[in-house]
């Protein structure tokens, strides 16, 4: 129990930084800062990637996720 608990508060401080650097992107691109956007995506890459790394969460999620973001980028570019 003691080492599943340890386990969890890394897994949750994992989770909470994906979501927060994808939160910042999605409020970036609404209030249509590009530049700010392309800057924060390798970041939010990394955060996805090591989530995906650790188990946290799978590897197509994190596959679709960072679709998601490239295409966001993509759509708010235009």
């Amino acid at each position: 129990m003691r080492s599943s608990a340890r386990k969890r508060v890394f897994n949750l401080r994992r989770t909470r930084n994906m979501k927060d650097v994808v939160k910042e992107i999605k409020d970036a691109v609404s209030a249509g800062k590009a530049n700010e956007v392309k800057a924060k995506l390798s970041e939010a890459y990394k955060a996805i990637d090591k989530a995906a790394k650790r188990g946290v969460i799978k590897k197509n999620t994190a596959s679709r996720k960072k679709s998601r973001l490239s295409a966001l980028l993509k759509k708010s570019a235009q």
